[in-house]
């Protein structure tokens, strides 16, 4: 048979082989595009070593519990559901203080009980679940671009950067500092032992070590505890606990949230008035002084700068 005669077949199949392609990948935009509108309530829980809150999309005030070192997943889990029985919520974002590593705790946490390591929070809650380390949760949500360095004062402290978009969880609680680590001085425990007075103090000389070593374009001091200073270290903003919500709904944006998306899911951040810190940093601005640094600070320099002797 010539071959001019298998043209016309040869381009009706393909023709019939590409729309029935076109066909079979409509279901499957349709099917997704229908579970972007079907994932619009997000429950956000934010675990502390204190307490534990969560919020639901649509809802304007926070529940919560106590936690402290008894509390496993199992009954955290079984107060939620308890507690937010009248809530209506697809998805779920938690807040873990510790290490995560592919939406799972990789260790357990140092203020709760035990079990939280390989505990299945998709099954407890029967809904899809997305697990973040605390601190970066909040840092997600204090996030205005560039570089930002976030710490937490709460119960420990939580650490997180975000470099262009990318969110990283560190662990700088439990590096060495003085006779213990950052969190021991830093810690609600430091506080209650120290007092308000050398807990600030411990306070601003962590933070300025932490900012002269990352050098970051912006640093948030957020937590429970930042309302107990006097005034923020310099070049640093307050970070409200409101952020941890907003952080856990963006962990279920898409490409197709918009910013009037994220608002109406959010609570109102309510700005609590920082007038000293503002004032302070603003009259070091205009009088051209420099920032104070600490003596322990200028101290490790000059330790670190001296030569080894043979």
């Amino acid at each position: 048979m010539p071959t001019a005669a298998l043209q016309p077949h040869a381009k009706r199949s393909r023709a019939v082989r590409q729309d029935q392609a076109r066909r079979a990948a409509k279901p499957k935009v349709a099917k997704r595009a229908a579970s972007r509108r079907a994932v619009e309530r997000v429950l956000v829980i934010d675990i502390g070593g204190h307490q534990v809150k969560f919020l639901a999309t649509g809802e304007t005030e926070p529940r919560s519990f106590r936690s402290g070192p008894r509390l496993g997943p199992r009954e955290m889990v079984a107060r939620i559901e308890r507690l937010a029985a009248d809530w209506t919520y697809d998805v779920v974002s938690i807040g873990y203080p510790g290490p995560v590593l592919r939406d799972r705790p990789a260790a357990e946490p140092h203020n709760l009980g035990r079990g939280w390591v390989g505990f299945d929070f998709a099954r407890a809650f029967g809904r899809p679940v997305k697990i973040m380390n605390d601190a970066a949760m909040q840092a997600l949500g204090s996030y205005r671009g560039g570089k930002m360095l976030f710490l937490g004062l709460g119960t420990g402290l939580g650490s997180a950067m975000i470099i262009e978009g990318i969110v990283e969880p560190m662990e700088l609680a439990h590096l060495p500092y003085k006779k213990g680590t950052y969190e021991d001085y830093v810690g609600r425990g430091g506080l209650e032992r120290d007092g308000k007075k050398k807990w600030r103090r411990h306070v601003g000389d962590i933070v300025e070590c932490l900012i002269a070593a990352l050098q970051p374009d912006d640093t948030v001091i957020g937590g429970g505890n930042v309302s107990k200073l006097k005034e923020l270290p310099l070049h640093s903003r307050p970070g409200e606990n409101v952020n941890a919500f907003r952080g856990g709904f963006l962990m279920w944006a898409t490409a197709d949230t918009t910013a009037s998306d994220l608002a109406s899911t959010a609570p109102a951040t309510r700005e609590r008035p920082q007038k000293q810190q503002q004032v302070r940093q603003a009259d070091l601005r205009s009088s051209g002084r420099r920032p104070r640094i600490s003596k322990s600070l200028i101290q490790r320099g000059r330790r670190r700068s001296r030569p080894r002797l043979a």
